[in-house]
């Protein structure tokens, strides 16, 4: 059962958060940069004025697969050369590609065959891991590590693992206009995020809480309006799973619409619930699953309401809206990349909160 009275009170959250996952939460403005440290000093930059043949991305487990969805979305169908994610190197790899991978297990055998396969066949490597382990060392010498400098808790590593692809994003100038070298705009957006949602303001003040109390209790279906926020609907599903426990779906939303039997759910919570039932009377009731809630994420300048009923043909006036436009406001420089980031990182730090209010995260 959640805790709401928690939330409130930030000297029981520090008492409670004794592994520090809260404090780890707010570093993802840290990670960025010393993320962008760490890949200047590996010589990602190096890979400047070369046009690949194919920029592939590889999907691990954890970050990695959010990282990669959100770099193939930013990128999209219009990117100046093929964009291709995989869980494997491809057989076709050579000296004319570009690899780029992420991961925080330094044991990652699969990671490590691959990376040797690309190293063999000549082809550009940028990976981010751990110094130590056997994918570090099945690209000794030949692969651009990129090892992290800022530890964290299992699940919340994305800004790193966004970070290094963005590195070798911009230095292959796939993006127009490109990324600044440090992405200071990125980690500032990042910072800004972290002060919103310190544990010290209360929920109305503190978008994270706010949202942490809105899917308490519920299933929460997490609909993106846009393919970039579809990505990190993703990431959202698994920030809900690794650090509260919590079953989420996640969708782009003309997508979710064609799910048809959470559309009539939603519709049944629309209506509200009868004031006059008693629970006592339905000794079934307890094993009803949770009422659906569903959040709509945006990261384009249009209104998300207005986008979903463009593109499903109806609108659902009791969702809540993710649509970080006070933030970022509209017409920034690289503003849906910002907002997507800003968005995963308020689903962690809203997925923490969760977690600690229904005393899923243990105690370290």
């Amino acid at each position: 059962m959640l805790d709401d009275a928690l939330l409130a009170d930030p000297r029981a959250l520090a008492a409670l958060d004794t592994g520090g996952i809260l404090r780890s939460a707010a570093t993802a403005g840290a990670q960025v940069r010393s993320a962008a440290q760490s890949a200047a000093e590996a010589n990602v930059g190096d890979l400047a004025g070369h046009r690949p043949r194919a920029l592939v991305l590889l999907r691990r487990p954890g970050a990695s697969a959010t990282a990669t969805g959100i770099l193939a979305a930013l990128l999209g169908p219009g990117a100046p050369v093929p964009v291709v994610v995989t869980d494997s190197t491809p057989s076709w790899i050579g000296p004319l590609d570009v690899v780029v991978a992420h991961t925080a297990d330094a044991t990652d055998a699969e990671l490590a065959e691959s990376v040797v396969r690309a190293v063999r066949r000549g082809a550009e490597v940028v990976l981010s891991a751990p110094g130590e382990g056997p994918v570090a060392s099945a690209g000794a010498g030949r692969a651009r590590l990129v090892e992290p400098r800022i530890p964290v808790p299992p699940g919340l590593e994305l800004p790193r693992a966004l970070a290094v692809g963005l590195a070798a994003v911009r230095a292959l100038d796939l993006l127009d206009p490109p990324l600044d070298p440090g992405m200071d705009a990125l980690a500032d957006a990042l910072d800004a995020e972290a002060e919103r949602n310190q544990p010290g303001h209360e929920p109305f003040m503190n978008p994270a809480k706010s949202l942490a109390l809105r899917l308490a209790d519920h299933t929460p279906l997490l609909w993106g309006t846009d393919r970039l926020a579809a990505a990190v609907a993703v990431h959202g599903v698994t920030a809900l799973a690794t650090h509260a426990g919590v079953v989420a779906h996640s969708a782009e939303v003309t997508e979710g619409a064609g799910a048809t039997a959470l559309v009539r759910a939603l519709d049944r919570g629309a209506m509200g619930t009868d004031i006059f039932r008693d629970p006592f009377d339905d000794p079934d009731g307890g094993a009803e699953a949770p009422p659906v809630r569903l959040v709509l994420l945006a990261t384009e300048e249009d209104d998300p309401g207005q986008v979903t009923l463009r593109r499903t043909g109806r609108g659902w006036p009791s969702a809540d809206v993710q649509h970080p436009v006070d933030e970022v406001s509209r017409g920034t420089r690289h503003a849906t990349l910002l907002r997507a980031a800003l968005l995963a990182s308020r689903l962690d730090v809203a997925a923490v909160y969760l977690g600690l209010a229904t005393r899923t995260i243990e105690p370290a």
